[in-house]
């Protein structure tokens, strides 16, 4: 079941990665407007249910295994939906298992750093995930755009020189192969607007009063640099989606489908981790045995002994199911203390 299931998100998901070694050219390889055919909107508030049951029952696996540490990465223009794919897809895990971080101007201190340091203080811990409101892809999105950000970092002059872009690629590529040696995983995802549909959001958060509040005239500054931006999503897009950390573009005119898409990322990235919880000794079975048998001895007169139990094979003889057997699967049940 869980292989079938792996499947199907792993084809559905196959169009909107990016390949390691391809050149990615904006928009003209992903259209901010795609959808899978076979989907309709009524259909995709049904699959998101079901993506959201399913982060739930991972996310608490991978916190109980404690093993990897999971990290997704957002990067969008202004108004590409980020907040709404935390909010919406993210709905159904334990928040204590969940941080969000974001990422705005630097400060003092972060400059007096190299340009990783501040991303680097903000991982996840194993088994919890962590999700970057943009991430360490800003040093080679916003920065470059506006070089004079990279003036601000007090670099040296031979770390500004020619070529600087390039190497920010390789060292950000070998930073997350660092990151996927030590047991994290990297879900990239490009939300990818069209200029017209950022229009309109602008527009809507001007004509809202409600929204008002999230309306910024430097957003529409930024907006005017949109080539530019395109241009440097592209080469980023081309440069670091790697074998250990791909890129995943997703279509997002369409805000129901953008979130579809990008829980399908998280799940797939969830299943191929697998976590499993942890299983105990049989000497510590015997134990939990041992513990389990002199709790049931305090049950009080008329109460069941283990109600857990009880209610299980209430469910079992009311479903119609064979009842299992009386013996617990706590070991020591029918072993001698």
């Amino acid at each position: 079941m869980v292989d079938e299931r792996a499947e199907r998100i792993r084809k559905f998901i196959r169009p909107l990665r990016v390949e390691p070694g391809t050149t990615v050219t904006l928009p003209a390889d992903f259209d901010p407007r795609y959808k899978a055919h076979i989907l309709k909107k009524k259909d995709g508030v049904a699959l998101l249910r079901t993506g959201i049951e399913l982060l739930a029952d991972y996310q608490r696996r991978l916190a109980a295994q404690d093993t990897y540490g999971v990290l997704v990465c957002l990067q969008a223009l202004d108004a590409g939906g980020k907040d709404g794919i935390i909010r919406h897809v993210m709905s159904g895990v334990n928040p204590q298992g969940v941080q969000v971080n974001s990422f705005k101007v630097p400060s003092a201190e972060e400059l007096d750093h190299d340009y990783l340091w501040r991303y680097a203080c903000r991982l996840p811990a194993r088994g919890n995930i962590g999700i970057f409101n943009r991430s360490h892809y800003e040093e080679v999105l916003v920065v470059r755009v506006h070089p004079e950000n990279l003036d601000r970092q007090k670099l040296p002059p031979e770390a500004k020189r020619k070529g600087v872009w390039n190497r920010r690629y390789n060292e950000i590529n070998e930073w997350e192969r660092y990151l996927t040696d030590n047991g994290y995983r990297l879900v990239k995802l490009f939300l990818n607007i069209s200029r017209e549909e950022q229009r309109a959001r602008f527009l809507k958060r001007i004509d809202v009063p409600e929204r008002n509040w999230k309306f910024s005239a430097a957003d529409v500054r930024e907006r005017e640099h949109w080539d530019e931006y395109q241009h440097a999503f592209s080469k980023m897009l081309s440069a670091t989606s790697t074998r250990w950390a791909p890129w995943y573009v997703i279509p997002a005119d369409r805000k129901w489908f953008a979130r579809i898409c990008a829980g399908a990322v998280l799940a797939h990235t969830l299943i191929d981790i697998d976590p499993r919880y942890p299983t105990v000794s049989a000497e510590e079975r015997r134990a939990l045995g041992a513990v389990a048998r002199r709790l049931e001895s305090e049950a009080p007169e008329g109460a069941p002994a283990d109600p857990y139990a009880m209610s299980i094979a209430s469910a079992e003889a009311g479903s119609g199911k064979p009842k299992k057997a009386q013996k617990s699967e706590r070991a020591g049940k029918t072993e001698n203390a």
